[in-house]
């Protein structure tokens, strides 16, 4: 279990303008940073640390600071950024702390829905991303494509399928998943939103006023629908969230299809983080986009 070094309290206080902490309590649930509660006199904030040698901290600040430009704070809550501190190569993340709260996912569907059309409307004219980031702990890759197509396709799809093992899809399977993936998204006209990007029911919440929150983003500029079809992948989000959300952005033809498509995105990241049955599932997805 990773610690927090003294130099590293003593350096946060310094930053913060605080005395030493009332309390210092490790949180746990996530797998790839250790993270903390950690308690001042007048405020709590939510510490996260990352050892590797990746600025996956940085990446993080980076997204909530953009995600916030484009919400709705009446309905959707994206953590605020209080400090970024890198000591002897160590990442540390500092931002506000949000108590959780059961409630319906009413504000979080139309949080969401809001988000996606205000960054739409801020009219984006490429879809991708100035900077490297992760999903999870592989690189996702930066880049500008004027083509939503060749946006998914190049920097999303391909670099993903070079990690796979060679042994799991042969080339020919490839090409024909990728011309598959052209066709069907080819008549489809994306709304260019920017996205969480990891929108799994391990990223959202909601607070005690109702409203939703969202957080451990990896976004991107693209199609609003990348969000939506993983909000399927694992399950979590309840009716009222959808109702909510297509009040503001309608489902459009041959979104079904496109949950497929845009969350074999995911199925092989998690092949090539774990392994494992996700690699049946890499084949079960294959087999799904070209009988489409």
């Amino acid at each position: 279990m990773q610690k927090l070094s003294p130099i590293e309290v003593n350096e946060i206080c310094d930053e913060l303008g605080e005395t030493y902490p009332k309390s210092i309590e490790q949180v746990h649930g996530g797998d790839i940073h250790s993270a903390w509660q950690i308690e001042f006199s007048n405020r709590k904030l939510f510490l996260k640390k990352n050892i590797r040698n990746k600025k996956f901290l940085e990446f993080e600040k980076y997204c909530l600071q953009n995600l916030r430009k484009f919400i709705n704070q009446e309905n959707l809550v994206v953590p605020e950024v209080i400090a970024y501190k890198n000591i002897k190569n160590v990442e540390i993340l500092l931002i506000e702390w949000i108590d959780m709260h059961n409630s319906d996912q009413k504000k979080l569907g139309k949080g969401l829905g809001e988000m996606h059309l205000k960054s739409a409307e801020s009219n984006p004219k490429m879809f991708g991303s100035p900077v490297e980031g992760f999903i999870g702990t592989t690189d996702q890759k930066k880049g500008w494509k004027d083509n939503w197509i060749d946006c998914f396709l190049n920097l999303r799809i391909i670099p993903q399928l070079l990690l796979l093992e060679s042994t799991i899809l042969d080339k020919e399977t490839i090409n024909k998943v990728q011309d598959k993936i052209k066709s069907e998204l080819l008549n489809h006209k994306p709304i260019n939103s920017l996205v969480h990007g990891d929108l799994w029911s391990g990223n959202v919440g909601t607070e005690k006023n109702g409203k939703g929150v969202i957080f451990d983003p990896a976004s991107w500029w693209a199609d609003n629908e990348v969000d939506l079809a993983m909000t399927k992948l694992f399950g979590g989000f309840r009716k009222e969230f959808y109702e909510e959300y297509h009040r503001i952005l309608p489902i459009k033809n041959g979104f079904e299809k496109r949950i497929i498509i845009y969350n074999f995105y995911h199925i092989l990241n998690h092949a090539n983080m774990f392994g494992g049955g996700y690699l049946k599932q890499v084949k079960d997805y294959v087999k799904a986009i070209l009988n489409m």
